[in-house]
């Protein structure tokens, strides 16, 4: 399977970071709300018990969230992150880049379909993915790349410049 290159999102202005944020965050409550319907679809089935929310919980986010492995190396130049994403295309995921923040979203939906005799049986699985991971540098945004080879999706980012010292010299008045 040829590397295939990822779209790393770099808000560049106000209106887009805002536009982002607000897609992000609408993305994040979808979220949220189908978790948080399965783990009372989960409470309700298990007779309505109390007790047991965050195994509910954790139960439903394991079944709606599929984790990433991930590995982050650093240099002197940069960071480099690989991220396991078995099964998903460049088209299925949105990595998004801030200077200490990397986040890697991704959805797909697989179709299956067998015919036997007469019957027709079709099974359809949406798989989402969503990681944050705090930077331990700051990153040069303009410059991170990211590629898509045999199911590990790796981001290749470089350190912003360091900050300037400049010496203040006091003067005797």
């Amino acid at each position: 399977m040829a590397a295939q290159s990822v779209a790393v999102l770099q808000p560049k202005k106000e209106t887009e970071l805002a536009k982002k944020e607000d897609d992000f965050f609408q993305r994040f409550q979808r979220m949220y709300d189908s978790i948080a319907r399965r783990a009372f679809e989960i409470f309700d089935g298990n007779g309505r018990f109390f007790g047991n929310d965050r195994r509910d919980w954790f139960q439903a986010e394991s079944e709606l969230l599929h984790p990433v492995h991930i590995d982050v190396s650093e240099s002197d130049e940069g960071l480099n992150v690989q991220a396991e994403v078995p099964g998903f295309t460049a088209k299925d995921l949105e990595v998004s880049v801030e200077p200490r923040c990397l986040t890697i979203i991704g959805k797909r939906e697989t179709k299956e379909e067998r015919k036997t005799k007469k019957t027709l049986y079709k099974e359809r699985c949406s798989d989402e993915i969503l990681r944050v991971v705090d930077l331990p540098a700051e990153i040069n945004t303009e410059k991170v790349k990211a590629t898509l080879e045999n199911g590990v999706l790796a981001v290749e980012m470089p350190k912003a410049a360091p900050a300037k010292k400049i010496a203040v010299e006091t003067k005797v008045a």
